[in-house]
């Protein structure tokens, strides 16, 4: 029951939705999102800082011809021979084209590109003070003027020409971005890419070698389950798939295991009474061998008992199957513990008498009445007993007890034999297990008796063992308390009923 809970659990866990904030894909996105305001934040910054660069950085028009005509004014209010042109290139080099147009023709810039003609008549016309026509420059864009007046005189004017005018979608990126700030954009997008997919590829490149090695046939492979999101759920899911393909695997090899081991055991058991069967049958038959009529019959009681032993073993193989497949249905309900005792007693009597052998039946009142499958319970103690009492020396003594145990209720049968060596103990209820001559030899049992009698109490929920030394072997099986409860039990107790 605590597989099946445990597969219930997992079940409920994985139809489970995953939390918002833990989701895959949420964390994906929202980490991507806070990459790219990061990296917008950190392209304006230098976007600014590049336009800071430039003493007129980021100034409208008409402030930097504002600034340049102070600047020049001053100049030449302190030294009117100063060198304007020398001026402008040391102090606005980084600046956009700047020119100083004096009154005297000459011109001054931070730049060796001329002034424009169109540009140059029309300042030219300002300076002369013409009341002509003007003749209006034709540029696409209007440039700015700002004159420069030395003691109340006008003697130069600032000009500043329009730039290119971008066109189309490079008009807004001017404005955003710059060379520099486009290029660190690219690569800290790449590296938030970088960084933000990396862990999932990782993890999804586990989980595919994990797959792949299970594909192979290596059923030990595993992925990794941190996290809880749905690759982490995926990764659950197939190790418990690994898991049981794992379990599978071990319980068919088992299975292979077991039956090879079945058809060895049961065909060298078979062997025995079919070859002892065919040279009886052999001999009968053969006409030119003489038989008088004792020795015929004597042939034919052996190919009886051969034939009875045969049919003993096919059907103990039988049921043994049916018990350890759980295939056979127990008959829960109460009985009588001392009852059971002395049928299997009175079953022995006339060899019990014979042989002298003294039986003891001690059951303690709280334990006369137990809740099992009687008729198999019957059997296992009459398998122990007849084992018993096969190895138990005329004038021995054998004893039947029933008591409390921690764990439930226990049922013992005690020999007064030989003993089993220890290091036999362990083996002792496998098929056609043989200790040695003294225990096997002239049984006449099938070899199963005692397998059976452990898949039979296996079957209840219970368990059985085996303390033995010289004089005296103690078989001891250990049913619960609440064995009408086992699953597939077949019907509860019913007061009063019994064998």
């Amino acid at each position: 029951m605590s597989n099946t809970s445990g597969a219930d659990r997992f079940d409920r866990a994985q139809s489970r939705p995953v939390r918002w904030y833990r989701s895959f894909y949420f964390r994906i996105g929202f980490t991507f999102v806070l990459f790219v305001v990061f990296l917008i934040v950190l392209q304006g910054l230098v976007s600014n800082a590049v336009r800071m660069r430039s003493p007129l950085g980021g100034r409208s028009p008409n402030v930097v011809v504002a600034i340049v005509a102070a600047d020049v004014t001053a100049l030449l209010h302190q030294n009117p021979n100063d060198d304007v042109d020398r001026y402008l290139k040391r102090e606005y080099a980084p600046a956009q084209p700047i020119y100083v147009v004096m009154k005297d023709g000459t011109t001054a810039s931070n730049r060796a590109t001329p002034l424009a003609a169109d540009m140059r008549r029309y300042v030219d016309t300002l300076l002369a003070g013409s009341g002509g026509s003007v003749v209006e420059p034709r540029v696409p864009v209007p440039f700015v003027t700002a004159p420069i007046q030395v003691g109340g005189a006008l003697r130069a004017i600032v000009v500043l020409p329009p730039g290119p005018v971008p066109r189309g979608p490079g008009r807004d990126l001017d404005r955003i971005a710059s060379i520099p700030g486009t290029v660190l954009l690219v690569l800290l997008t790449i590296l938030a890419a970088a960084i933000i997919f990396e862990p999932a590829r990782r993890r999804l490149k586990q989980l595919q070698q994990a797959s792949v090695r299970l594909g192979s046939g290596d059923l030990t492979a595993r992925a990794p389950t941190s996290g809880g999101d749905e690759v982490a759920q995926v990764a659950t899911a197939f190790n418990r798939m690994a898991g049981e393909l794992a379990a599978r695997d071990e319980i068919l090899r088992t299975s292979d295991r077991l039956r090879r081991q079945m058809l060895a055991d049961v065909s060298h058991e078979l062997k025995t009474p079919l070859t002892a069967m065919r040279t009886y049958v052999e001999t009968l038959r053969a006409p030119d061998i003489p038989l008088d009529g004792q020795t015929r019959e004597r042939y034919f009681a052996t190919l009886e008992r051969e034939t009875l032993r045969l049919e003993r073993i096919v059907t103990d193989l039988l049921d043994l199957a049916r018990l350890e497949q759980s295939v056979v249905r127990l008959d829960l309900r109460v009985f009588a513990t001392r009852r059971v005792f002395e049928h299997v007693v009175r079953r022995h009597q006339p060899e019990l008498e014979r042989r002298r052998i003294q039986v003891e039946i001690d059951v303690l009142p709280e334990v006369d009445q137990m809740v099992a499958d009687p008729d198999r319970i019957e059997q296992v103690v009459e398998n122990l007993f007849a084992n018993g009492l096969r190895h138990t020396p005329d004038g021995g003594v054998m004893r039947l007890a029933a008591r409390f145990e921690r764990d439930g209720v226990a049922l013992s049968v005690t020999d007064s034999g030989g003993g089993i060596p220890e290091e036999h103990l362990a083996h002792v209820f496998e098929r056609f297990y043989k200790v040695d001559a003294a225990r096997a030899n002239g049984s006449g049992g099938s070899g199963l008796g005692l397998s059976i009698a452990r898949a039979i109490v296996e079957r209840h929920g219970g368990s059985i063992d085996v303390q033995s030394r010289p004089g005296r072997t103690v078989f001891t099986l250990t049913l619960p308390k609440a064995a009408a409860q086992l699953t597939g039990a077949g019907p509860g107790p019913q007061r009063g009923a019994g064998p």
